[in-house]
């Protein structure tokens, strides 16, 4: 039987280059980074090594750079930070950005009393801008939260234009980038935004690290106490072995950028007339079907099958060995409908079965012609 992994909006193949020098500091750079020695100082070296390099490809200081878990702590880190040091009243974000974002939104609700405005959204799930605006003209300390590549549909965000609004309200603006950082180049000294969250298994990177860059003289403090690591952003050893492999994963998927890109958008491109060839009345959910306007890294499908047959489709998929999800991989064990469709789809469409193909360097149209013939035995 042959297998396919159409699956990395969830997690990407680590990149052979990657684990040989994650492999190599495990083995010879085990010393505590945090230790005065020969040893630690070694380790610590390699950290700010890697900051430095992570920060260059952002244009920004290493110093903003701030190593996590991942994305969903950068985005705790930022999104809790801004209420509890800045003095944020009010959040301005979407109902369609990832859980990290909208259950930490949640949170600071309850705990302190900030109130949340939710942008509208275009049919088509893009941000309403002139509601945006609107929202904005408020005397209140406000935070944005916008993520810049939506993880369900792929819409891409105008980070820059959304940063110089905010700029022009005095508002600060954060942006879940975990689906664009490594696929699109982000000039940070350019865009006036304040904070950015990413993780490396995004990328083709391990997965359990990842960053938060957060604008130098902003005030917000860190929230896991111990230590000093991390200028006391977070406390805690640093996992020196995944800050290298983050570091690498990043280089390589910049290095590479234009001629991955392109193999990749080519990929999307052969899956989208494909599917269109065999299901005429397929239907592209958000903008994914848009290569202006989406990325080109995944597509978001509303299949035309009865509904008897939604439930069974994804099971249907596993056992011909195709990977994919009909959401955020966050989410994979909830019978619910995704949130973000729920927002964009109207009920007849809910009904159908919606499912995310998303590609990377690794895929083949080979995959490709194998989900379509899997596809049209299910039709």
């Amino acid at each position: 039987m042959a297998t396919v992994y159409f699956d990395n909006a969830a997690t990407t193949q680590m990149r052979d280059a990657v684990i040989d020098c994650m492999a190599e500091v495990m083995k010879n750079n085990f010393g505590n980074p945090s230790s005065t020695h020969s040893y630690g100082r070694q380790s610590k070296a390699i950290i700010e090594s890697c900051r430095k390099s992570i920060a260059s490809h952002f244009k920004v200081s290493a110093s903003e750079i701030v190593f996590t878990s991942g994305g969903t702590e950068a985005d705790n880190l930022i999104l809790r930070s801004t209420v509890r040091d800045l003095g944020v009243k009010e959040i301005i974000t979407s109902k369609i950005e990832h859980h990290a974002i909208l259950h930490t939104v949640e949170a600071l609700e309850q705990e302190y009393g900030i109130s949340v405005q939710y942008v509208n959204l275009e049919s088509d799930g893009h941000i309403d801008h002139e509601h945006l605006e609107q929202l904005l003209n408020s005397d209140k300390k406000q935070l944005v939260s916008l993520m810049h590549i939506n993880n369900e549909i792929g819409n891409k965000l105008d980070i820059s234009k959304i940063a110089n609004l905010c700029k022009h309200y005095d508002a600060l603006f954060h942006s879940d980038t975990v689906q664009s950082v490594g696929h699109y180049q982000l000039d940070l000294d350019a865009i006036p935004i304040n904070f950015i969250a990413a993780s490396a298994h995004k990328f083709h990177g391990p997965k359990g690290v990842g960053f938060a860059f957060i604008r130098k003289n902003s005030g917000i403090k860190g929230s896991i106490f111990g230590g000093e690591q991390e200028r006391g952003y977070r406390a805690g050893t640093e996992s020196v072995h995944n800050i290298v492999g983050l570091d690498k994963a990043l280089q390589l998927s910049y290095e590479n950028l234009k001629t991955e890109r392109e193999y990749v958008l080519g990929i999307k491109d052969y899956f989208i007339k494909s599917l269109k060839s065999i299901l005429p009345e397929v239907r592209f959910n958000g903008s994914c079907s848009n290569l202006e306007k989406s990325t080109y890294t995944l597509i978001n499908v509303c299949l035309p099958f009865a509904e008897e047959k939604a439930a069974m489709l994804q099971f249907q998929l596993d056992l011909k060995g195709i990977a994919c999800s009909k959401g955020s991989a966050c989410q994979s064990g909830s019978s619910q409908n995704s949130h973000v469709l729920t927002e964009i789809l109207n009920e007849d469409d809910l009904k159908k079965p919606s499912v995310r193909f998303s590609f990377s360097k690794y895929n083949t149209k080979e995959d490709v012609d194998y989900v379509i013939k899997v596809l049209k035995e299910f039709a």
